[in-house]
């Protein structure tokens, strides 16, 4: 079903200007501008993504289900269609044909299940369709936790000793944290959000705590694959915002700290860090930008570190290959609009920014933090 909303809610631009240039007249790939974009969110990142293609005369179609069709995602574009049934959301071949039959040249996932599919990124591509994010061999690349830390010792950036190997035997890993040494983190490959994550302290509560975590696992992401890694006892989450191009050009965007958790949610994120040395948060760049440039990245993504207070050093945990619910914490203090860049990247053009720039940004424009409000059972 299309629709025709009744109540844009002031996303649809007064002006129609384009994106500029900000590349030189040898840029390879030529540039191609966007003119229509479908979105496959929903809620506060359908709007903020609205928001953006708006102001620069972008044609936003949106998605909607039966039981959201008066929510304001689903008004807020003059193009809007039904996919009738909550699961559609995630239905990838409906949502590419979709974004085909209504004329659609870009497809941008929000953040979510999709943005993370690289089965999916790799299908809108082959539609010819903009997937409005990385590669597809990069979000593959960077998916499985075991893989990516390969990826990166490869390119000289630190990871946390431990074992990432393919012998799943519950007796094997169990040697491997001893010679790892106690407390050890384990941890699903194609893990995220806390889920499939255990630490076990001793060899008494070794295989218990891996059977939880393969259990979680297994319901979560139907794969119980399990990496072994040394437990930082008095961590920091540090993770850098990086953005690459079609050109190879890579930039970190600051970073943000996001050691305030609860049951490894986070409930605070903050730019910059307070308290990190200058020599020490340059390095954190440097390797965030080895990372993305290891995959031949585009467009944003995250890359995220912990530190170890004790001995001061910092170690590779994962990549999220898309823009996150945080990157309004980096806008504020860059003052950059990150879904216009990836917009501007997709089009193929170059980042507005060198690394340079971005560094005199931070410099001038103060502190942001960002605060989560969970809803849960408090008794559990």
């Amino acid at each position: 079903m299309f629709r025709h909303s009744r109540g844009h809610r002031g996303l649809i631009p007064a002006v129609t200007k384009r994106l500029k240039s900000t590349t030189t007249s040898n840029q390879a790939p030529e540039r191609q501008p966007l003119h229509s974009i479908l979105i496959a969110n929903r809620g506060e990142i359908a709007l903020r993504v609205g928001k953006t293609a708006a102001q620069y005369g972008i044609r936003t179609t949106t998605l909607y289900t039966d039981p959201d069709a008066h929510s304001q995602h689903a008004l807020s574009s003059p193009f809007a269609i039904n996919l009738s049934d909550p699961s559609q959301y995630l239905n990838g071949d409906r949502i590419i044909q979709t974004a085909r039959d209504h004329g659609c040249q870009a497809i941008h996932p929000g953040y979510g299940f999709l943005s993370e599919n690289s089965d999916f990124a790799k299908k809108c591509t082959e539609a010819g369709l903009k997937f409005i994010g990385p590669p597809w061999k990069a979000i593959e690349a960077m998916g499985d936790k075991s893989r990516s830390k390969d990826i990166m010792t490869e390119a000289g950036v630190p990871c946390i000793p431990g074992y990432h190997g393919s012998n799943q035997d519950p007796g094997f890993l169990k040697h491997q944290a001893a010679q790892i040494g106690y407390p050890v983190l384990l941890k699903a490959v194609k893990g995220g959000g806390g889920k499939g994550m255990r630490i076990s302290r001793s060899p008494d509560d070794f295989l218990d705590q891996l059977a939880s975590a393969k259990s979680e696992a297994i319901s979560s992401f139907s794969d119980d694959v399990m990496l072994v890694e040394k437990y930082i006892t008095t961590p920091r989450h540090i993770e850098v915002q990086v953005f690459a191009d079609k050109h190879g050009n890579c930039v970190a965007l600051g970073e943000r700290d996001c050691s305030i958790q609860r049951r490894h949610q986070k409930i605070l994120e903050e730019s910059p860090a307070p308290h990190l040395d200058e020599a020490l948060r340059q390095d954190l760049w440097d390797k965030a930008r080895s990372a993305a440039l290891a995959v031949a990245y585009e467009g944003a993504g995250t890359v995220e570190f912990i530190f170890d207070n004790d001995s001061g050093e910092f170690f590779f945990m994962e990549m999220n290959t898309r823009l996150q619910v945080e990157h309004p914490v980096t806008e504020m203090v860059t003052g950059e609009d990150l879904v216009h860049w990836q917009i501007l990247v997709a089009e193929g053009g170059k980042l507005p920014l060198t690394q340079e720039e971005v560094h005199e940004r931070i410099k001038a424009r103060g502190h942001a933090i960002e605060a989560r409000i969970y809803a849960e059972n408090p008794d559990m």
